[in-house]
């Protein structure tokens, strides 16, 4: 008899089903997100006929979290299924919009009954493979809030401010970079920028990191900053102005943790290929999906747009070092 699991999963609890081949629910039950919780699902699953030779198959709606990766290291095959999915699955047997968790485990084991064939079980890829994956991810929802942030702040500066946007419409030089956090830092209102001196100016450009037409920058700025541009009331304007302040503290921080994400993302890979002994493709020994695969020798891979997405991502900071080598 073919079982398949269905696991809805929520932050203290998961509600897990299993049905047979004919749809008939075999076994329901409510287990708690830690190792208990973990060892009652090995045991319910044991008793449907769970065994290393067919390992029952498991539907969630994430690929993340402690129980998908306990579930991985069992070797069975483990489908993350969308929830937008899901919920168009659930609409095949009712109209109703209420929902229920056990419901949606039902559902979930019903669509690899039915459908297994249409959707992609998550990869076996290795532990690094893994690592690197994690690590790709976080820097890329690093980047997002980051630009999310400068968005915000570049909204925020039309209101008061347009001398700012203005000073720092430069190629390859945006509200993101060193230099327009520090001035802004130093002067975050119109009237602030404009009393900048050039030794001020010059002694922030400095501390931001830039070395090259240091000179040329604080002329332009100068310049910029003492054009005639409508202002905000006075007292407004410093409002905004410690506005915009707050909004540089939570860019700064953004922007130092997409960094660091990146350097660590790269720095992991490289450690794997150092400890691989070879090319990057070696580090795939203990199983990688095709599309990471096709990502590491600069082929596309051959599935969709998120799974394009997802190598792309995984080799983001290494991406020239690996076409070498491969």
């Amino acid at each position: 008899m073919r079982v398949t699991c269905g696991i809805d999963r929520a932050e203290k609890h998961h509600d897990v089903a299993l049905v047979d081949e004919t749809g008939k629910l075999v076994a329901k039950k409510r287990i708690s997100d830690d190792a208990k919780g973990r060892q009652t699902l090995v045991e319910l699953l044991a008793e449907h006929g769970d065994n290393p030779e067919a390992p029952i198959p498991v539907a969630i709606e994430t690929g993340r979290g402690l129980m998908v990766a306990c579930l991985r290291a069992t070797g069975r095959k483990v489908y993350a299924i969308n929830p937008l999915a899901v919920a168009r699955y659930r609409e095949r047997h009712t109209v109703a919009r209420s929902k229920s968790d056990h419901a949606d485990a039902l559902t979930l084991a019903n669509i690899l009954r039915v459908d297994a064939d249409h959707h992609r079980p998550l990869p076996t890829d290795s532990e690094l493979v893994q690592a690197i994956a994690v690590l790709a991810r976080a820097q890329q929802d690093a980047v997002w809030n980051r630009q999310q942030l400068a968005n915000q702040l570049r909204s925020l500066l039309r209101e008061y401010f347009p001398a700012a946007l203005k000073a720092f419409q430069v190629k390859n030089i945006g509200l993101t970079s060193h230099e327009a956090r520090a001035v802004l830092q130093a002067a975050h209102t119109p009237a602030a920028a404009a009393n900048l001196t050039v030794r001020r100016l010059h002694s922030v450009l400095r501390s931001s990191g830039r070395q090259r037409n240091v000179e040329t920058w604080v002329e332009r700025l100068q310049e910029v900053f003492r054009e005639e541009h409508l202002r905000q009331l006075p007292l407004v304007e410093e409002a905004l102005g410690r506005q915009a302040q707050a909004l540089l503290v939570q860019l700064d921080a953004a922007c130092r943790a997409a960094n660091d994400l990146a350097e660590a993302t790269s720095e992991a890979f490289h450690r794997g290929r150092r400890l691989s002994g070879g090319p990057a493709r070696r580090l795939l020994r203990g199983g990688a999906s095709p599309s990471f695969q096709a990502g590491l020798s600069g082929r596309a891979p051959y599935s969709t747009r998120a799974v394009a997405a997802r190598a792309a991502t995984s080799v983001c900071a290494c991406s020239r070092a690996v076409r070498a080598t491969c």
